[in-house]
């Protein structure tokens, strides 16, 4: 395994890079302000279940695949480009919460793997698997694809940590959402058109280089 000042120094630029919101974050964030504390937690546990996939996929090497491999690139990109734009759309088309007292709650379920498919057709988290772990695998301590599960998993427990923490701080506000239709429309609004940019911006992300 990757000695211990390589793993404190993973662990400080993990952190770093996570900090910074993404469409996973997004998810997370109008899950829990929507609907509290406990469908925040459900996102963030189908956010990193999807983060799995992209461990197992860097260990067995299907991301340098899907880097070489502009078709494959280009039909993961545009699929996780579409499922964005679609969350978007059904976010911008719902008028329940501006028309009724009290949010239908989605199921858990429901929560858990829409935010596991935001985060496996993600392009981007499948090529920076492939570009950021393997800085920090050695290959003279042995195997390649047991070190990069470990910073894998390094890397889902501090997402887990940092989600967890934009769950819990964006759920406070749920309370207050609760009690206001307009509030909600505006929160459904926002987070629709939010949603669509990021596809936007997943579509027209550049191909990996070659």
């Amino acid at each position: 395994m990757p000695d211990l000042p390589t793993l404190a120094v993973f662990s400080v630029a993990t952190l770093a890079l996570l900090l910074v919101p993404g469409p996973a974050v997004v998810y997370i964030v109008t899950r829990s302000v929507a609907q509290g504390r406990a469908a925040g937690m459900v996102s963030v546990l189908g956010v990193h279940a999807g983060s799995l996939v992209h461990i197992a996929a860097a260990a067995l090497g299907i991301s340098a695949i899907l880097a070489a491999s502009a078709t494959a690139f280009t039909i993961v990109k545009y699929a996780g480009a579409a499922y964005l734009v679609y969350l978007g759309v059904r976010k911008l088309m719902d008028r329940s919460s501006a028309e009724e007292a009290v949010v239908v709650a989605t199921p858990k379920a429901r929560l858990f793997g829409e935010g596991f498919v935001v985060n496996v057709l993600n392009p981007k988290t499948a090529i920076f698997f492939l570009a950021f772990l393997p800085q920090f695998a050695d290959p003279h301590a042995g195997p390649l694809a047991p070190q990069i599960v470990l910073l894998g998993m390094i890397w889902v427990v501090l997402g887990m940590a940092s989600d967890g923490t934009y769950a819990l701080a964006a759920s406070a506000l749920s309370g207050r959402l609760k009690r206001s239709a307009a509030a909600r429309r505006r929160l459904d609004v926002g987070s629709g058109v939010v949603y669509i940019a990021l596809g936007g911006v997943a579509a027209f992300a550049g191909e990996p280089s070659k």
